[in-house]
Protein backbone atom coordinates (compact mmCIF):
# COMPACT_ATOMS: atom_id res chain seq x y z
CA UNK A 1 0.00 0.00 0.00
CA UNK A 2 1.18 3.55 -0.65
CA UNK A 3 0.77 6.76 1.25
CA UNK A 4 -2.62 8.34 0.76
CA UNK A 5 -3.36 12.08 0.68
CA UNK A 6 -4.01 12.63 4.38
CA UNK A 7 -2.38 15.16 6.63
CA UNK A 8 -0.95 13.45 9.72
CA UNK A 9 -1.19 16.04 12.52
CA UNK A 10 2.50 16.77 12.67
CA UNK A 11 4.66 17.38 15.66
CA UNK A 12 7.51 16.16 13.50
CA UNK A 13 9.44 19.38 13.98
CA UNK A 14 9.60 18.59 17.71
CA UNK A 15 11.08 15.15 17.15
CA UNK A 16 14.81 14.87 17.70
CA UNK A 17 15.57 11.15 17.95
CA UNK A 18 16.51 9.57 14.60
CA UNK A 19 14.32 6.53 15.35
CA UNK A 20 11.28 8.75 15.97
CA UNK A 21 11.79 10.74 12.77
CA UNK A 22 12.40 7.57 10.75
CA UNK A 23 9.28 5.92 12.14
CA UNK A 24 6.92 8.80 11.39
CA UNK A 25 8.34 9.07 7.88
CA UNK A 26 7.49 5.40 7.27
CA UNK A 27 3.82 5.69 8.22
CA UNK A 28 1.51 4.56 5.41
CA UNK A 29 -2.27 4.31 5.10
CA UNK A 30 -4.63 1.74 3.64
CA UNK A 31 -8.40 1.48 3.39
CA UNK A 32 -10.02 -1.20 5.56
CA UNK A 33 -13.63 -2.38 5.23
CA UNK A 34 -15.60 -3.74 8.20
CA UNK A 35 -19.14 -4.90 8.92
CA UNK A 36 -19.64 -2.41 11.77
CA UNK A 37 -19.15 0.70 9.63
CA UNK A 38 -20.54 1.71 6.25
CA UNK A 39 -17.44 3.77 5.55
CA UNK A 40 -14.00 2.34 4.90
CA UNK A 41 -11.47 3.17 7.60
CA UNK A 42 -8.23 4.92 6.71
CA UNK A 43 -5.76 2.88 8.73
CA UNK A 44 -2.20 3.86 9.62
CA UNK A 45 0.62 1.37 9.75
CA UNK A 46 4.35 0.83 9.23
CA UNK A 47 5.79 -2.07 7.27
CA UNK A 48 9.56 -2.56 7.28
CA UNK A 49 12.25 -5.20 7.11
CA UNK A 50 12.94 -8.02 4.69
CA UNK A 51 10.41 -8.54 1.91
CA UNK A 52 11.01 -12.21 1.10
CA UNK A 53 10.43 -14.61 3.98
CA UNK A 54 10.91 -18.37 4.26
CA UNK A 55 7.92 -20.35 5.49
CA UNK A 56 9.38 -20.65 9.00
CA UNK A 57 9.78 -16.88 9.39
CA UNK A 58 6.31 -15.30 9.56
CA UNK A 59 5.81 -11.53 9.74
CA UNK A 60 5.83 -9.94 13.19
CA UNK A 61 2.92 -7.59 13.95
CA UNK A 62 3.03 -5.09 16.83
CA UNK A 63 0.03 -3.66 18.72
CA UNK A 64 0.41 -0.56 20.89
CA UNK A 65 -1.06 0.30 24.28
CA UNK A 66 -3.97 2.48 25.46
CA UNK A 67 -4.09 6.06 24.15
CA UNK A 68 -0.90 5.42 22.24
CA UNK A 69 0.22 4.78 18.67
CA UNK A 70 2.58 2.70 16.57
CA UNK A 71 5.31 5.24 17.43
CA UNK A 72 5.57 3.28 20.66
CA UNK A 73 7.71 0.77 18.74
CA UNK A 74 10.06 3.32 17.20
CA UNK A 75 13.12 1.92 19.01
CA UNK A 76 12.21 -1.76 18.82
CA UNK A 77 11.44 -2.26 15.13
CA UNK A 78 14.88 -1.15 13.88
CA UNK A 79 16.37 -3.93 16.02
CA UNK A 80 14.45 -6.56 14.03
CA UNK A 81 14.33 -5.39 10.42
CA UNK A 82 17.52 -7.06 9.21
CA UNK A 83 16.10 -10.56 9.54
CA UNK A 84 12.33 -10.12 9.85
CA UNK A 85 9.38 -8.46 8.20
CA UNK A 86 7.76 -6.22 10.79
CA UNK A 87 4.43 -4.44 10.93
CA UNK A 88 3.04 -1.96 13.43
CA UNK A 89 -0.59 -0.90 13.12
CA UNK A 90 -2.70 1.75 14.85
CA UNK A 91 -5.74 0.02 16.30
CA UNK A 92 -9.23 1.27 15.50
CA UNK A 93 -9.96 4.33 17.64
CA UNK A 94 -6.29 4.98 18.37
CA UNK A 95 -3.10 6.38 16.92
CA UNK A 96 -3.39 7.95 13.48
CA UNK A 97 -6.08 5.53 12.27
CA UNK A 98 -9.26 7.31 11.21
CA UNK A 99 -11.94 7.70 13.86
CA UNK A 100 -15.46 7.49 12.44
CA UNK A 101 -18.36 9.57 13.66
CA UNK A 102 -21.04 7.66 15.62
CA UNK A 103 -19.19 4.30 15.46
CA UNK A 104 -18.38 2.74 18.81
CA UNK A 105 -14.79 1.92 19.68
CA UNK A 106 -14.81 -1.37 21.61
CA UNK A 107 -12.82 -4.59 21.87
CA UNK A 108 -15.15 -6.11 19.27
CA UNK A 109 -14.68 -3.34 16.71
CA UNK A 110 -10.93 -3.25 17.38
CA UNK A 111 -10.69 -7.00 16.75
CA UNK A 112 -12.73 -6.96 13.55
CA UNK A 113 -10.82 -3.98 12.21
CA UNK A 114 -7.51 -5.70 12.98
CA UNK A 115 -8.62 -8.89 11.21
CA UNK A 116 -9.76 -6.90 8.17
CA UNK A 117 -6.44 -5.03 8.16
CA UNK A 118 -4.60 -8.36 8.28
CA UNK A 119 -6.64 -9.71 5.35
CA UNK A 120 -6.06 -6.53 3.37
CA UNK A 121 -2.31 -6.16 3.86
CA UNK A 122 -0.67 -9.34 5.20
CA UNK A 123 -2.89 -12.40 4.65
CA UNK A 124 -0.38 -14.90 6.01
CA UNK A 125 0.08 -16.32 9.54
CA UNK A 126 1.88 -13.98 11.90
CA UNK A 127 3.72 -13.59 15.18
CA UNK A 128 1.58 -11.16 17.21
CA UNK A 129 3.17 -8.82 19.75
CA UNK A 130 1.05 -6.71 22.10
CA UNK A 131 2.16 -4.16 24.69
CA UNK A 132 -0.07 -3.18 27.63
CA UNK A 133 -3.62 -2.80 26.22
CA UNK A 134 -2.21 -4.11 22.94
CA UNK A 135 -1.47 -7.33 24.81
CA UNK A 136 -5.15 -7.73 25.67
CA UNK A 137 -6.04 -7.01 22.04
CA UNK A 138 -3.48 -9.61 20.94
CA UNK A 139 -4.87 -12.24 23.33
CA UNK A 140 -8.43 -11.56 22.13
CA UNK A 141 -7.31 -11.80 18.50
CA UNK A 142 -5.30 -15.01 19.03
CA UNK A 143 -8.21 -16.71 20.79
CA UNK A 144 -10.65 -15.75 18.02
CA UNK A 145 -8.36 -16.35 15.03
CA UNK A 146 -5.98 -19.15 16.05
CA UNK A 147 -5.27 -19.94 12.42
CA UNK A 148 -3.81 -16.46 11.93
CA UNK A 149 -1.52 -16.25 14.98
CA UNK A 150 1.37 -18.71 15.19
CA UNK A 151 2.97 -17.33 18.35
CA UNK A 152 2.16 -14.63 20.86
CA UNK A 153 4.40 -12.10 22.62
CA UNK A 154 2.98 -10.14 25.58
CA UNK A 155 4.87 -7.10 26.85
CA UNK A 156 3.58 -5.80 30.20
CA UNK A 157 0.19 -7.03 29.04
CA UNK A 158 -3.29 -6.06 30.14
CA UNK A 159 -5.96 -8.76 30.08
CA UNK A 160 -5.70 -10.22 33.55
CA UNK A 161 -8.02 -7.79 35.33
CA UNK A 162 -11.71 -6.97 35.05
CA UNK A 163 -12.70 -4.15 32.71
CA UNK A 164 -13.48 -0.66 33.91
CA UNK A 165 -16.92 0.37 35.16
CA UNK A 166 -16.04 4.02 34.73
CA UNK A 167 -18.00 4.23 31.50
CA UNK A 168 -21.41 4.29 33.18
CA UNK A 169 -20.41 7.47 34.96
CA UNK A 170 -19.16 9.22 31.82
CA UNK A 171 -22.23 11.29 31.07
CA UNK A 172 -21.91 14.74 29.55
CA UNK A 173 -20.11 16.95 30.57
CA UNK A 174 -18.09 14.55 32.74
CA UNK A 175 -16.87 12.65 29.68
CA UNK A 176 -15.33 15.76 28.14
CA UNK A 177 -13.84 16.78 31.47
CA UNK A 178 -12.16 13.38 31.72
CA UNK A 179 -10.55 13.56 28.27
CA UNK A 180 -9.54 17.19 28.79
CA UNK A 181 -7.80 16.04 31.96
CA UNK A 182 -5.99 13.29 30.04
CA UNK A 183 -5.02 15.79 27.34
CA UNK A 184 -3.15 17.95 29.87
CA UNK A 185 0.63 17.97 29.19
CA UNK A 186 1.25 17.86 32.94
CA UNK A 187 -0.91 14.74 33.36
CA UNK A 188 0.65 13.02 30.37
CA UNK A 189 4.12 13.77 31.70
CA UNK A 190 3.20 12.26 35.07
CA UNK A 191 1.96 9.11 33.34
CA UNK A 192 5.21 8.90 31.35
CA UNK A 193 7.31 9.32 34.46
CA UNK A 194 5.40 6.42 36.02
CA UNK A 195 5.74 4.26 32.91
CA UNK A 196 9.53 4.43 32.78
CA UNK A 197 11.87 3.09 35.45
CA UNK A 198 14.45 5.70 34.43
CA UNK A 199 12.95 9.23 34.28
CA UNK A 200 15.69 10.32 31.88
CA UNK A 201 13.72 8.58 29.13
CA UNK A 202 10.94 11.18 29.50
CA UNK A 203 12.47 13.54 26.95
CA UNK A 204 10.75 16.21 24.84
CA UNK A 205 10.98 13.75 21.94
CA UNK A 206 9.28 11.01 23.96
CA UNK A 207 6.53 13.39 25.08
CA UNK A 208 5.95 14.52 21.48
CA UNK A 209 5.68 10.89 20.30
CA UNK A 210 3.20 10.14 23.08
CA UNK A 211 1.02 13.12 22.14
CA UNK A 212 1.05 13.20 18.35
CA UNK A 213 -2.26 11.35 17.98
CA UNK A 214 -4.12 13.80 20.26
CA UNK A 215 -4.45 16.16 17.30
CA UNK A 216 -6.42 13.60 15.29
CA UNK A 217 -10.10 14.44 14.65
CA UNK A 218 -12.48 12.86 17.21
CA UNK A 219 -9.67 11.75 19.55
CA UNK A 220 -11.78 12.69 22.55
CA UNK A 221 -14.97 11.05 21.24
CA UNK A 222 -13.18 7.77 20.52
CA UNK A 223 -11.57 7.62 23.95
CA UNK A 224 -14.95 8.24 25.57
CA UNK A 225 -16.55 5.59 23.36
CA UNK A 226 -13.92 2.99 24.25
CA UNK A 227 -14.25 3.73 27.97
CA UNK A 228 -18.03 3.45 27.81
CA UNK A 229 -17.68 0.05 26.13
CA UNK A 230 -15.96 -1.23 29.28
CA UNK A 231 -12.64 -1.78 27.51
CA UNK A 232 -10.78 -5.06 27.87
CA UNK A 233 -11.70 -7.29 30.77
CA UNK A 234 -10.03 -10.37 32.18
CA UNK A 235 -9.08 -13.28 29.91
CA UNK A 236 -8.10 -15.45 32.88
CA UNK A 237 -10.75 -18.06 32.09
CA UNK A 238 -10.06 -18.20 28.34
CA UNK A 239 -6.26 -18.28 28.56
CA UNK A 240 -6.20 -21.99 29.38
CA UNK A 241 -7.53 -22.58 25.86
CA UNK A 242 -4.78 -20.55 24.21
CA UNK A 243 -3.14 -22.85 21.69
CA UNK A 244 -0.22 -20.63 20.75
CA UNK A 245 3.10 -20.65 22.52
CA UNK A 246 3.55 -17.35 24.35
CA UNK A 247 6.52 -15.24 25.39
CA UNK A 248 5.82 -12.97 28.37
CA UNK A 249 8.18 -10.01 28.75
CA UNK A 250 7.77 -7.88 31.86
CA UNK A 251 9.63 -4.97 33.38
CA UNK A 252 10.74 -5.79 36.91
CA UNK A 253 9.88 -2.23 37.98
CA UNK A 254 6.49 -1.90 36.31
CA UNK A 255 4.48 0.71 38.23
CA UNK A 256 1.52 0.83 35.83
CA UNK A 257 0.30 -2.78 36.09
CA UNK A 258 2.69 -3.95 38.79
CA UNK A 259 4.39 -7.34 38.53
CA UNK A 260 1.86 -9.83 39.93
CA UNK A 261 -0.01 -10.21 36.65
CA UNK A 262 3.13 -11.54 34.97
CA UNK A 263 3.17 -14.63 37.17
CA UNK A 264 -0.58 -15.06 36.74
CA UNK A 265 -0.14 -15.19 32.96
CA UNK A 266 2.67 -17.67 33.47
CA UNK A 267 0.49 -19.90 35.64
CA UNK A 268 -2.50 -19.99 33.25
CA UNK A 269 -1.17 -19.97 29.68
CA UNK A 270 -0.46 -23.62 28.75
CA UNK A 271 2.81 -23.06 26.88
CA UNK A 272 4.76 -19.98 27.85
CA UNK A 273 8.03 -18.49 28.95
CA UNK A 274 8.25 -15.54 31.34
CA UNK A 275 11.29 -13.29 31.09
CA UNK A 276 11.88 -10.34 33.38
CA UNK A 277 13.49 -7.26 31.86
CA UNK A 278 15.78 -5.86 34.54
CA UNK A 279 15.70 -2.17 35.48
CA UNK A 280 12.66 -1.59 33.32
CA UNK A 281 9.23 -0.13 33.90
CA UNK A 282 6.02 -0.66 31.94
CA UNK A 283 7.63 -0.03 28.55
CA UNK A 284 10.74 -2.24 28.26
CA UNK A 285 10.50 -1.99 24.47
CA UNK A 286 11.33 1.71 24.85
CA UNK A 287 13.81 1.46 27.71
CA UNK A 288 15.70 -1.67 26.61
CA UNK A 289 14.76 -2.30 22.96
CA UNK A 290 17.89 -4.31 22.15
CA UNK A 291 17.22 -6.74 24.99
CA UNK A 292 13.54 -7.09 24.10
CA UNK A 293 14.45 -7.64 20.44
CA UNK A 294 16.96 -10.30 21.40
CA UNK A 295 14.30 -12.26 23.30
CA UNK A 296 11.80 -11.89 20.45
CA UNK A 297 14.35 -13.10 17.87
CA UNK A 298 15.16 -16.15 19.95
CA UNK A 299 11.48 -16.91 20.54
CA UNK A 300 10.56 -16.54 16.88
CA UNK A 301 13.48 -18.73 15.80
Amino acid sequence: MSNLPIEVPSLRSQLTEPTSIAMIDKIQFCLVSTTFAEEVILTSYVNDGVTSLPENAPPIVFLHGFDSSLLEFRRLLPQLVEAHQVWAVDLFGFGMTERLRDVQVSPMSIKEHLYSFWKTTIATPIILVGASMGGAAAIDFALTYPQVVQKLVLIGSAGMRAGTTMGKFLISPLDRMATNFLRSPKVRREVSLKAYADPRFVTPDAEACASLHLAMPRWSESLISFTKSGGYGSFAEQLKYLGQEALILWGDRDRILGTKDATKFQEIIPRNQLIWIDNSGHVPHLEHPAIVAQHIRKFVA
